[in-house]
């Protein structure tokens, strides 16, 4: 009876054992596959203090002064997208940036999303950003250039917990070895921006970058973006109807949609050429 007993207890010992290693190989597959799907990617959607904004944005080349500003409290727009820093900016000289500045227009009641220029991906489309393409260490050139993002950030007055925008602009994600790069870039900078307690965003062509985000989303790639900014200049200001993206991808609170661009208008007198955004997502944390 004795050693029936124990010979009992091994076989279902080994029953058991067995039932686990048919569940590590079939069952959690099956399981992360769904929820990949319907999970919103990198991580936990905001950090300690994440400042949210929905409604109307602008953005343009050269930061508006602060008396444009001012005057464009009269238009439809209550954030506007600053290109802060970067070795791939358009616009190196921003003269009226400042932290004096970001503190002004956030007493005004603006919200600032702050996008940062670094280098390119080496499938770079623009002609222009090609003297700026990433080297062949980009993770580690992702994490410094995140570096760099902080502590621009920081110098304008820009907390913790703010959201700093990567500009990738429009790559040939289709070249697989292209991307493994850019993408390495990417997660490098991600990961480094967790680690300064800052939130990574990014920006992009919805059929290059924004794709691709999503294709390796899909795929369970880890260190990806907060928050999506994609363009598509399709005059139509949706924020959940992207068809690059799931719509369970990068919700709630984490999306923006460049909808038009170098469009100009006049507000309060002043006139401007700008990019417009409808966005739901975070944006920075201003210190006063």
């Amino acid at each position: 009876m004795y050693l029936q007993k124990i010979y009992a207890q091994k076989l279902l010992g080994y029953t058991v054992a067995l039932a686990g290693l048919l569940g590590l190989l079939v069952v959690p597959h099956q399981v992360d596959a769904a929820a990949r799907s319907r999970a919103p990617a990198g991580g936990p959607a905001a950090a300690a203090g994440t400042v949210k904004f929905r409604g109307r944005a602008f953005d343009t080349c050269h930061t508006p002064s602060l008396s444009t500003m001012r005057a464009w409290r009269s238009s439809p727009y209550r954030a506007v997208g600053v290109y802060f820093a970067g070795r791939g900016r358009q616009c190196q000289k921003q003269r009226h940036l400042s932290k004096r500045w970001v503190a002004a227009v956030d007493r005004m009641g603006w919200r600032v999303l702050p996008v940062f220029v670094g280098s390119q991906s080496p499938c770079v489309q623009a002609k222009n950003k090609r003297r700026v393409r990433m080297g062949r260490a980009p993770w580690r050139q992702g994490k410094k250039e995140a570096r760099q993002a902080v502590r621009a950030a920081k110098a304008l007055g820009m907390r913790a917990g703010s959201a700093l925008y990567l500009d990738m602009e429009a790559y040939n994600e289709g070249n697989s070895r292209c991307a493994r790069t850019t993408l390495d870039f990417i997660r490098g900078w991600n990961r480094e921006m967790r680690k300064n307690a800052y939130l990574p965003g990014f920006y992009s062509s919805a059929e290059s970058g924004v794709r691709h985000m999503e294709r390796a989303r899909r795929s369970g790639v880890t260190d990806l973006p907060s928050a999506m900014w994609f363009a598509r200049w399709d005059r139509k200001p949706s924020l959940y109807g992207e068809r690059a993206l799931s719509k369970w991808a990068w919700t709630p609170h984490r999306r923006i949609h460049q909808y038009a661009g170098n469009v100009t208008e006049k507000h309060g007198g002043r006139r401007l050429t700008i990019d417009l955004n409808a966005a739901d997502a975070p944006v920075a944390r201003i210190r006063r």
